[in-house]
């Protein structure tokens, strides 16, 4: 039965060059056809088995412009038994190249995309930023668009168009728009530079400057947002971010020391003081028994003994509740253990 397929498939070919033509292009056709079964049903079905899912997508993906590419080929060999004239065959081919090129162009367009989003979950998974997603939109459309100039400037080769000269003339046109742009650019790479260094995350307390001190709410592509703590929103371009002294509260992780001074009377009994205040500033919310808390005799004041108390607490969102929890202690405690407070004073001695 093979044999006598094959036979006739010969008589067909051989029947007459319209036939024949008609005849190769439905087997590319159905050879295309085949291929999108084979790759669904047999291929992707080895693929699954996988760890990875970047085979599945891209089994998924390219199959039909692969398909469609068959075709083209098909119709290709399929004008040749019709004998047409020489430049009706040159305008067909230069027309199925075109599509060709195009269809190749956006299979790999395809491949970067899912190679890049497979990256693109893995970086993002460490941060908790805006800016991965931006970058990975900024990354598709800049792979699509020169993958496509590319297949363009092949196209036009194969037209017989000197490519050189347009190849200089969209060089010098890139330079004037970098220049244009260099703003935003230092912007976009300032951005990356800060996710890459981690040195700022979303939900870090951060310190730009006296006036600046607040949470940083998003790392956009351009800007970063800080929330103060009077409820304003700061927006900062990313690449004056990076270039300025940055103080993170929140790293290297978000526990944080409070200092509190305190004024004692001169002849104070200074161990019984240390005593009181360490006593006192354990019981402040969210205290911290690492590091210890501890006391330092600051200096000998004009009117008073001055002291630090130095304490941890476990999150700088507690920094504003701890210094008011702890000078209500000791005040308290001080009051309790006669200890005085004295108000500023001078010493006048009258000479006769």
């Amino acid at each position: 039965m093979i044999e006598e397929f094959f036979q006739g498939v010969i008589s067909f070919l051989d029947s007459g060059p319209l036939l024949k033509a008609l005849a190769i292009f439905i087997l590319f056709f159905a050879v295309s056809k085949l291929l999108v079964y084979v790759s669904e049903k047999i291929i992707l079905r080895l693929t699954k088995k996988t760890t990875t899912v970047i085979d599945d997508l891209i089994i998924e993906r390219t199959n039909r412009p692969l398909s469609i590419i068959l075709i083209l080929i098909g119709l290709r060999i399929g004008i040749i038994p019709l004998g047409l004239d020489e430049k009706i065959t040159n305008y067909i081919e230069l027309a199925l190249l075109a599509l060709i090129t195009l269809l190749i162009a956006r299979i790999i367009i395809i491949i970067v995309e899912i190679l890049i989003d497979n990256w693109g979950r893995k970086w993002a998974a460490r941060t908790k930023s805006s800016i991965d997603d931006n970058l990975m939109s900024l990354m598709h459309r800049f792979a699509k668009v020169l993958l496509y100039i590319i297949a363009l400037l092949i196209i036009i080769d194969s037209f017989g168009v000197e490519i050189g000269p347009l190849l200089a003339s969209i060089g010098i046109a890139g330079i004037a728009i970098a220049f244009a742009l260099q703003n935003t650019l230092g912007n976009i790479f300032g951005g990356m530079s800060l996710i890459v260094d981690k040195s700022i995350r979303a939900g870090d307390k951060v310190q730009l400057d006296a006036d600046t001190v607040g949470i940083v709410r998003d790392i956009g592509l351009r800007s970063t947002k800080i929330k103060t703590f009077n409820n304003e929103i700061v927006t900062i371009p990313n690449g004056k971010l990076a270039d300025s002294k940055i103080i993170n509260h929140s790293q290297p992780d978000p526990s944080i020391r409070i200092i509190v001074p305190v004024s004692v009377a001169y002849g104070t009994d200074i161990d019984k003081l240390e005593k009181v205040l360490l006593s006192e500033v354990k019981k402040v919310g969210h205290f911290m028994k690492e590091p210890a808390p501890f006391v330092r005799f600051k200096a000998m004041g004009d009117s008073a003994l001055q002291f630090n108390v130095f304490f941890w607490i476990e999150s700088f969102e507690y920094a504003g509740d701890a210094p008011h929890e702890a000078n209500t202690l000791i005040y308290k405690a001080l009051s309790k253990n006669r200890i005085e407070i004295p108000f500023p004073q001078r010493v006048v001695h009258m000479k006769k």
